[in-house]
């Protein structure tokens, strides 16, 4: 019993390690990305009309799918770490593509962090590691039609009503008139459809190993809603993540992004599991500051940006 028992100690410690090394990877890989679909955006945008405007030159632009292709592995090494290692190893090491994206922008991009940029990052960073690290443990649906049921309550239609509805309201009003200036129209349509994306995908992830494992989901029309709406939302995500790269700075892009998305990405998963019942005090509370941390970053780093742009003084 004593030897069954440190083997299985061995593998479970084996397991973490093999999640820990794949979210590190993945946050390299995703970090470099940012960089990649950068220049490939700015090479396409001098040779035509740039993806911030609605140019979409850069699909034929090689840097651009370089950067693609690095993200997917990273999301792929993302993926695969769930599998491996619980969501509190994980998760927070998704923080690391910010670091690897500012480092690599400052050399390869010329994007220098001003001393406040670096505080909003940090900010940013923190926050969102307390936020993901007291957010309430999920439930693992064991099919495609128990997802269902849950995404078919109440609460949560009305989480992707409105959900909908804002990303709606900025594409159509906010996007022409402030698209190019305030840089969280353009994050705020790809964390929104971020959130709905995680969803879909993890009911498509679960047919997929329920087919493997022998019971196939194919047949269910839910697994189809599940992959039309991952498709559309990823699409619309990668546009508009496009167009924020485009124009604005990579150093301030990655972080705000990944604030945003995580923050949302809780909110969405604790609405349609409904996990917060099972929260304590301090917990709630823990989360609060992290929130707290975060819009502070978020404002830090945008005020960042606007001191970079304001001319100076007596032109």
């Amino acid at each position: 019993m004593v030897t069954k028992t440190k083997g299985m100690e061995k593998v479970g410690v084996s397991d973490n390690m093999r999640g820990f090394i794949l979210a590190v990877l993945s946050s390299a890989f995703i970090g470099a990305s940012f960089i990649l679909k950068k220049k490939g955006l700015k090479r396409a945008g001098a040779a035509g009309t740039r993806a911030g405007v609605g140019g979409y030159n850069y699909l034929l632009e090689p840097l651009w799918w370089a950067g693609m292709v690095t993200m997917i592995f990273g999301e792929v090494a993302n993926f695969v770490a769930y599998v491996f290692a619980p969501a509190v190893l994980v998760t927070p090491l998704g923080a690391l593509s910010i670091i690897v994206s500012a480092v690599l922008a400052h050399f390869m991009l010329k994007e220098r962090l001003q001393k406040m940029g670096v505080l909003g990052c940090v900010s940013c960073i923190v926050g969102s590691v307390v936020i993901v690290i007291h957010a309430p443990q999920e439930r693992t649906p064991s099919s495609v039609e128990e997802i269902w049921n849950l995404a078919t309550q109440p609460a949560f239609l009305f989480y992707a009503a409105a959900t909908i509805s804002v990303v709606l309201a900025l594409i159509l009003h906010f996007e022409p008139r402030y698209g190019q200036t305030n840089i969280l129209v353009y994050l705020g349509i790809c964390s929104l459809m971020g959130s709905l994306t995680v969803v879909s995908v993890k009911a498509i992830g679960i047919a997929i190993k329920l087919t493997i494992e022998g019971i196939s989901q194919v047949a269910y029309p839910q697994t189809w809603i599940f992959v039309t709406a991952a498709v559309v939302c990823v699409i619309t995500q990668l546009n508009y993540l496009n167009k924020a790269l485009d124009t604005f700075s990579t150093a301030i892009v990655s972080p705000i992004y990944y604030v945003m998305f995580t923050t949302l990405t809780i909110v969405a998963s604790a609405i349609i599991f409904k996990d917060w019942s099972g929260q304590s005090v301090s917990s709630i509370a823990s989360e609060l500051c992290g929130l707290v941390t975060v819009l502070s970053g978020t404002i830090i780093l945008h005020s960042t940006r606007e001191q970079e742009e304001a001319p100076p003084a007596g032109t």
